[in-house]
C-alpha cells in the first residue's frame, strides 16, 4: 500500500519566503487527506502537483488562523473547478459557523455538499475509518482547544505461504480465513500443520502522527506510541523555553523527548518561528535526544515504509 506525506507548509504563524503556514497532505493507499489549511495551501497543492479534487477529507487541528485561513479559499476554488463530490471537514465546533459566514457573505453557492464533523478536544476518538485504515484525533495542550491526528493502517492478517496452497489436498475457504487469523490446519487424513510453519508475518501496519500546536505534553505519548513518523511542532529552542511555555508551544528538545518516549521511527520538526533564519541549531538540539530527526521542508514528500527511512 502507498503511504506518504507531503509537507505543504512548515512555518509557524508568520509565513516566510520559503515556508508557508501549516498544511500536510497524507496519502494512504491513494486516498488523500489534508491536515490543516493555512494561507496559500491551494497554491502549494498546485506546486506539489497534487490534485485537490482528490481530497475528500480535511482535518483542522484548531482555530488559530495559520492552521485554517486557507480553507474557505480552497473550498471556493473546488467549487469553481466544478466539484460535485462531498467534502468532509473535521475540526472544532465553531469551524462550520466560520466557514458558513464567509460563504454567505460572499454569496457563494456551492455545487457540492460539505459535511462538518466536530472533533473532541478532551479525549481520543476514531473520526474516520475504512476496512484498511483509520484516523484518530487526540487532545493536545495549547492556548485554545487543539487536537492532533494519527493516520494508521489496520494490521493485515497473516499471509499463507504459497507452497502450502500447492500441497496435494484442498484447503477449504473457511479454513483459509481461520489460518490467516492464526489457526493451525488439520487435513482429512489427520495430519497437523502448525500455523507458524504455513504462514508468514504480514507487512507492518504503518502510522503517521501529527502534533500541531502544543506545549510539551507527555500524555500524548500513549496516542502516538510506535508511530513510524511523527511530525511535531518545534516553534522555539530550549533557550526560549519560558516563552514556549507561555505561548503553549514546544521546543525542539521537547519534541525530541516526546519522540523518544513514544518510540517512534522518525521525527519531523516543523512549525518554526520566523525568528530563526537558520534552523540547524533546532535540528542539533533535537538530535541530541532523538538522533533520527529531520527538518520539515515545504514541498517534500516523505514515504512511510517499515524498512525504509529515506525521502522520495
Amino acid at each position: 500500500m502507498a503511504f506518504s506525506i507531503t509537507i505543504l507548509g512548515s512555518s509557524a504563524a508568520i509565513p516566510t519566503s520559503s515556508r508557508n503556514p501549516s498544511a500536510i497532505v497524507v496519502n494512504m493507499d491513494y486516498s488523500y487527506f489534508l491536515m490543516d489549511c493555512g494561507e496559500g495551501t491551494q497554491i502549494q497543492l498546485r506546486r506539489s502537483k497534487l490534485k485537490m479534487q482528490k481530497i475528500h477529507h480535511i482535518f483542522i487541528s484548531h482555530l488559530h488562523g495559520d492552521h485554517y485561513f486557507g480553507l474557505v479559499g480552497l473550498i471556493s476554488t473546488l467549487n469553481l473547478l466544478g466539484r460535485k463530490d462531498e467534502l468532509n471537514v473535521y475540526g472544532p465546533h465553531d469551524l462550520e459557523k466560520i466557514i458558513q459566514i464567509q460563504l454567505e457573505a460572499s454569496q457563494s453557492n456551492l455545487g457540492y455538499p460539505i459535511v462538518f464533523h466536530i472533533t473532541n478536544p478532551n479525549e481520543a476518538e476514531i473520526i474516520y475509518e475504512t476496512d484498511e485504515h483509520y484516523v484518530k484525533s487526540f487532545p493536545l495542550d495549547h492556548s485554545i482547544e487543539t487536537t492532533g491526528f494519527l493516520f494508521s493502517e489496520k494490521q493485515k492478517p497473516r499471509r499463507i505461504k504459497k507452497a502450502f496452497l500447492y500441497y496435494d489436498f484442498d484447503v477449504p475457504v473457511e479454513d483459509i480465513l481461520k489460518i490467516k487469523a492464526g489457526a493451525d490446519f488439520v487435513t482429512d487424513a489427520g495430519k497437523l500443520y502448525k500455523n507458524i510453519d504455513i504462514t508468514e508475518n504480514p507487512p507492518q501496519a504503518l502510522s503517521f502522527a501529527y502534533c500541531s500546536d502544543t506545549k510539551f505534553y507527555e500524555p500524548v505519548v500513549e496516542y502516538i506510541k510506535n508511530a513510524n513518523v511523527l511530525y511535531h511542532e518545534a516553534t522555539f529552542m530550549e533557550d526560549m523555553r519560558n516563552v514556549a511555555d507561555e505561548k503553549f508551544h514546544s521546543t525542539a528538545l521537547g519534541a525530541a523527548l516526546i519522540a523518544k518516549k513514544a518510540q517512534v521511527g522518525r521525527l519531523i520538526l516543523g512549525h518554526f518561528s520566523a525568528r530563526y533564519k537558520n534552523l540547524d541549531n533546532l535540528l542539533e538540539e533535537a538530535k541530541s535526544t532523538f538522533p533520527d530527526t529531520e527538518l520539515a521542508a515545504d514541498g517534500v514528500t516523505i514515504k512511510l515504509d517499515a524498512n525504509e527511512k529515506t525521502r522520495l
